[in-house]
């Protein structure tokens, strides 16, 4: 999906281009597009394994975010909320395909916010929103239990979205190396957030829908 890049926008910042985006500006918004697409479309195909399927979640989900770009709050980082939003879309098709049942990232930029913004929804029962609470608690525990050889490669990458080359670096290993850890460390994550499957049922997928 190639995007041209408007000179207008040089030099704004995500912030500035969202609230121009609330103010009714598509073209900043296809900016934000531009600048946040490649980062989740690789989020995206690291969930799915499948490039088509990846591109049309993260083409469905900058389309809800354009649709609620006025629930964003301002003091929060974009890329944090379309990170969310490209994870939830990218574990709704998984379980509507596969039948599985994943735990979407509730916190995936740890350590840059606190509180992660919501998309509005008025018809959360006090269940799902219990469900959502349970969920994060159970992410953020089998996180802290990967070994810790692995878990930091893990949050090097995902969480922080650093460059593999980058990732090695900080490590003293080499970039292969690196990309075995990685794969070793999703794994253990995916198995370990496998034992819940069922047990949570369709408080699983909650969110943005």
């Amino acid at each position: 999906m190639a995007m041209q890049k408007s000179l207008e926008f040089e030099g704004c910042r995500d912030e500035q281009l969202v609230r121009m985006s609330q103010a009714g500006r598509r073209d900043a918004f296809s900016e934000l597009t531009r600048r946040n697409y490649s980062l989740s479309l690789k989020l995206a195909i690291s969930i799915l394994r499948d490039r088509e399927e990846a591109e049309d979640e993260v083409q469905n989900a900058y389309w809800k975010a354009f649709q609620h770009i006025d629930q964003f709050h301002i003091d929060a980082k974009f890329s944090t909320w379309m990170t969310r939003i490209v994870v939830n879309q990218c574990l709704m098709r998984l379980r509507k395909v596969r039948r599985a049942k994943f735990l979407y990232l509730d916190d995936v930029q740890a350590g840059e916010e606190r509180r992660t913004p919501e998309l509005q929804d008025m018809e959360r029962s006090p269940e799902s929103l219990l469900g959502s609470k349970e969920l994060a608690t159970v992410l953020k525990r089998e996180i802290r239990r990967i070994p810790p050889l692995l878990r930091t490669v893990f949050m090097l990458r995902d969480v922080q979205q650093l460059p593999m080359p980058e990732v090695a670096g900080q490590l003293g290993i080499s970039v292969a190396a690196a990309k075995s850890r990685l794969l070793r460390a999703r794994a253990e994550l995916r198995g370990r957030l496998q034992k819940h499957c069922g047990r949570m049922g369709a408080a699983t997928l909650t969110g943005v829908t």
